[in-house]
């Protein structure tokens, strides 16, 4: 991904969670965003997982990976296939190389710090950088650990804000040493000069526009009725998603989903918002996105009666389901003599999928993801190669960050 100089990349602050907001057309558009993450998931014993990724994002959609497996950044757009030579892909290889050596002392680092031996640890590290229309420049270095924010670097005020006590050791020890400025360099020129390099590369791709497909719908439940109104395969990811009730719009009482990647490089979206059964016929969504000429105007079309389609669709899925447990209790009868394993990794399962219902929206990234959403998608963008191993990659994902 991004050429990255060999220094010591800083860590996550802990904000307040923010109330959820709209995407807004009317807010100054950042123009393509440059984000770079980096994990190490430490899965032993699981095949195809890797030891190290790194992924680098433009507009929200990943271009460019690298993972410890492979050995090599890999282009994931035509357009950055085609634009950069041989160079390019060898030097960034060694890069990863070197991040990834880097990564692993750190794992051990900030495990002994927090008096850990093994279990479940996560680490995610975001690094990226945002050049404004008036010329400016923001950038910053975010990490969490464990599902909880580390430390923060942003270019701006040029400091480090830590989290715990742990945290702090880092930040002290970063402060007296020129760490603040190999950042500020990095953040504020090295990253916006690729990601200019990059833009060019991928201009007709990044200027492309693909309206949303909208779709509206109605729950009735405990005497309320709750609409949603869902937009799919859109791009560029700005895009207003509004419920009006009558002609106004009713913000405060809308509840929005983040804009988030589909694999074919479009974005999906949605809003909800609960109404009164009897008001029903008031409601109407607003959708603005710079692929429609004008703004539409959705409403909810109960259909009367059984749909046919829906009624097959629900059959098949119901004897899938069967099929996949028929299939799951012969496989834990056949691997009955390992017991002790196999309930680790269901414990662990569970605990990933707790945190991530808990935890969701404690510490929020660009694009709106947060820590364990975005990990969770490293992981299957990264290059795994056993669908499989999904106990292993939620039992031991730990997110590794150089020098702390």
């Amino acid at each position: 991904p991004l050429p990255v100089p060999s220094l010591k990349l800083g860590l996550l602050l802990a904000l307040p969670v923010p109330l959820p907001v709209p995407p807004n057309l009317f807010v100054p558009q950042v123009p393509h965003p440059l984000l770079v993450l980096r994990t190490m998931p430490k899965a032993s014993g699981c095949p195809g997982i890797p030891q190290f990724m790194s992924i680098g994002y433009l507009d929200g959609i990943p271009f460019t990976r690298y993972n410890s497996e492979r050995g090599r950044v890999e282009p994931l757009t035509g357009w950055i296939k085609d634009g950069v030579d041989q160079e390019y892909w060898d030097r960034n290889t060694q890069i990863g190389v070197h991040n990834q050596q880097l990564a692993a002392r750190s794992l051990d680092t900030l495990r002994d710090r927090y008096n850990q031996s093994g279990g479940l640890h996560t680490f995610l590290q975001v690094a990226g950088c945002d050049l404004l229309s008036d010329g400016s420049v923001h950038g910053s270095r975010r990490d969490g650990y464990d599902g909880r924010d580390f430390i923060y670097f942003d270019l701006e005020s040029k400091r480090f804000v830590a989290a715990d006590s742990a945290a702090e050791v880092t930040r002290r020890r970063w402060e007296h040493g020129n760490v603040a400025e190999d950042y500020t360099y990095y953040l504020g020129h090295v990253c916006p000069e690729w990601l200019q390099k990059y833009v060019r590369y991928g201009q007709k791709e990044l200027d492309r526009k693909e309206p949303p497909d909208v779709h509206v719908s109605g729950k009735e439940e405990y005497g309320m009725l709750t609409f949603s109104c869902h937009a799919y395969g859109f791009y560029p990811k700005t895009i207003a998603v509004n419920w009006m009730k009558g002609d106004e719009i009713r913000d405060q009482e809308t509840e929005w989903g983040g804009v988030v990647p589909n694999s074919d490089g479009t974005f999906h979206t949605w809003a909800r918002i609960e109404a009164r059964p009897e008001e029903r016929e008031q409601y109407r969504c607003r959708v603005e996105h710079p692929g429609m000429l004008e703004p539409g105007i959705f409403a909810w079309e109960p259909k009367s009666g059984v749909n046919l389609t829906v009624v097959v669709a629900l059959s098949v899925i119901a004897a899938i389901i069967i099929v996949a447990a028929l299939i799951g209790f012969i496989v834990w009868r056949h691997q009955s003599g390992n017991s002790r394993g196999r309930e680790g990794a269901r414990i662990h399962l569970a605990l990933l999928w707790e945190s991530r219902a808990t935890d969701a929206g404690l510490t929020v990234f660009p694009q709106g993801r947060t820590v364990l959403d975005t990990a969770w998608q490293l992981v299957s963008i990264g290059g795994g190669s056993s669908s499989g191993s999904l106990l292993c990659r939620s039992r031991e994902r730990s997110w590794v960050n150089p020098g702390v």
